[in-house]
């Protein structure tokens, strides 16, 4: 028994150092690639100077380490598990009696913690940094990202009026069957200095191609008395679709904030496809890890003597993108609400379990 927990305990040393140096030197490439892409970007731009752009990068980087994290575990499997079979530690344990399932369990109870660490208390802290990266790009880089928010009583949005200032408008009780419409509304405007250019209170206002049409409404402007309307047009590029897109990117909402956002988006009749989809990809997240510790042991267990670490890259490679693939295609279609949200979020998962159970079913066996 003691000998079976020292065994254990070692092997989980092993996988969590190796993923620890793929996760590290996976991050490191990623941070580099982003900041020269920003240095790219903001090249033209005065405020975006080097401190600056590197802000954005570090903002950016938790986002990009979560992406990553599936493939930190599946190359610090494989290379664990290569260097204990070239060490032959691994001969040596299954010579006495230690069967695959053996020393693959502490490897498993890691992935699966590191998985729920990733979940719980890692994505709440990329998804708040992901917010600061998006509102610098915004403010930097003059990417019009974030022009929209929602909160339990009213839609506020923002957009141009033509002559360089901003119009701010807020609307309540929200309904998009076909058409979006709000009532109670509020529009401000602002000049190009931001200083309060005017306000509109209307009764109700529709999203109408290309149009935002206000009905019985009243326009106050500084100086003048105010002036009543039955109808008043404003003209937008805004639809629908992009009002949804644009409500806050899952990206920037942590794992304990999407359910109640999903439920609020339901409410005012927006598609929380993409939210439900985020959500249930985060669920499955820690099984995905354990997922690709099966996938690894089948590639590394088999590795030996020369052509092994070649064969072994390959290998982890060509997992690593299958898996990227699949995931993009179901999710795709799951955005398109072609198969059902749980499905896509679920099938990369069960997919790499059952592909890395049965293989080393078979090894164990044959």
């Amino acid at each position: 028994m003691q000998l079976a927990k020292t065994l254990s305990a070692y092997i989980a040393r092993q996988f969590f150092t190796w993923f620890c140096s793929a996760f590290g030197a996976m991050v490191s490439v990623a941070f580099l690639a982003d900041y020269l892409e920003l240095l790219r970007r903001g090249g033209t731009r005065a405020q975006a100077t080097w401190g600056v752009l590197l802000e954005m990068a570090a903002l950016q980087l938790p986002q990009t380490a979560q992406k990553l994290m599936p493939f930190a575990i599946l190359f610090g499997t494989m290379l664990a598990f290569w260097r204990l079979t070239r060490s032959n530690e691994l001969v040596v344990a299954r010579g006495a009696g230690v069967s695959v399932w053996g020393f693959l369990t502490p490897a498993l109870i890691v992935a699966l913690l590191i998985g729920i660490f990733a979940v719980t208390a890692f994505n709440p802290i990329a998804a708040r940094m992901q917010s600061g990266y998006v509102r610098l790009e915004s403010r930097i880089l003059g990417t019009d990202s974030d022009p929209l928010a929602l909160s339990n009583t009213a839609l506020w949005l923002r957009q141009s009026d033509g002559a360089g200032g901003q119009i701010i408008m807020r609307g309540e009780k929200m309904s998009a069957p076909a058409r979006l419409e709000l009532r109670h509304v509020s529009l401000f405007f602002l000049s190009q200095r931001d200083a309060f250019a005017g306000r509109i209170e209307a009764k109700t206002a529709q999203l109408d191609h290309g149009f935002w049409v206000f009905e019985n409404g009243q326009r106050f402007t500084p100086g003048r008395p105010p002036g009543w309307f039955a109808e008043w047009r404003l003209p937008t590029r805004l639809t629908t679709n992009k009002i949804e897109e644009s409500l806050a990117s899952p990206d920037t909402m942590s794992f304990w904030q999407l359910p109640g956002f999903i439920s609020l988006l339901e409410r005012s009749g927006f598609s929380a496809q993409r939210h439900r989809l985020h959500f249930e990809a985060l669920l499955a997240r820690p099984l995905l890890f354990c997922a690709m510790v099966l996938v690894a042991a089948t590639f590394s267990l088999r590795m030996q003597r020369a052509g092994g670490a070649v064969m072994l890259l390959v290998s982890g490679v060509a997992a690593g993108f299958l898996l990227y693939f699949l995931s993009d295609i179901v999710f795709a279609l799951g955005l398109s609400a072609r198969i059902p949200v749980v499905l896509a979020a679920w099938t990369p998962t069960g997919v790499s379990m059952i592909f890395g159970a049965s293989m080393l079913l078979h090894l164990e066996d044959g």
